[in-house]
């Protein structure tokens, strides 16, 4: 299967790359993530992080931060493979809205799940979900019927919904324990996001077609 080229998605995954190496060569994961991960504690006001990215802007800053260097290879491959997919179908303007709009999605998620965690939330899979999200939407070929009041539409937004979920609690369940905890929320928060947002944006795009 021939990859379409995705300009857009190619340069948010290496800027995301360069972002970690600099702060991996440089020593500063530790203090990285507090300035610049989202931390729903800062949200709810119980913590203040001097000198640190804005809050507004940590959903953002925090998909350029990651733990190691298999965190931001898997984020990256899954980005890499269906952003330029994405992109080919709603253009690069709209993938990189996409992106952003489910990075805050994804945040928001967590802070939904924790709103008094003060564990930085680092990485871009938040915002990777939500593109995986509108590949799954957009090029799934599962045959699907309406159900009573549902439309086919819904029925697939529901089993893709429902699939990742599934696979996002046995994550976290494999990694219950271990000292990397998986943001689960968010990752759910973000794919959710890219199911919805995928077709409107399809249509917004050809809309003068």
């Amino acid at each position: 299967m021939k990859m379409p080229p995705g300009p857009v998605t190619v340069a948010i995954a290496g800027a995301t790359f360069v972002a970690w190496a600099i702060v991996a060569l440089l020593g500063l994961g530790p203090m990285a993530a507090v300035a610049g991960g989202f931390i729903p504690a800062r949200l709810s006001d119980l913590v203040e992080v001097g000198g640190g990215v804005p809050l507004v802007l940590t959903p953002l800053s925090a998909t350029l931060l990651h733990a190691n260097l298999l965190h931001v290879g898997f984020n990256l491959l899954m980005l890499v493979f269906c952003g330029r997919f994405v992109e080919q179908a709603i253009g690069g303007r709209l993938l990189a809205l996409l992106y952003v709009v489910s990075a805050y999605v994804g945040a928001l998620a967590q802070y939904a799940l924790d709103p008094t965690s003060a564990v930085p939330m680092i990485g871009a899979s938040g915002a990777v979900s939500g593109v995986v999200g509108a590949y799954a939407l957009l090029y799934s070929r599962q045959q699907v019927r309406a159900i009573g009041p549902l439309s086919a539409h819904a029925v697939r937004l529901l089993w893709l919904a429902a699939a990742w979920i599934v696979i996002q609690s046995m994550i976290e369940l494999a990694s219950f324990g271990t000292a990397q905890r998986v943001a689960v929320a968010a990752h759910v928060g973000g794919f959710l996001a890219g199911l919805l947002l995928a077709r409107p944006l399809l249509l917004f795009r050809y809309r003068n077609a």
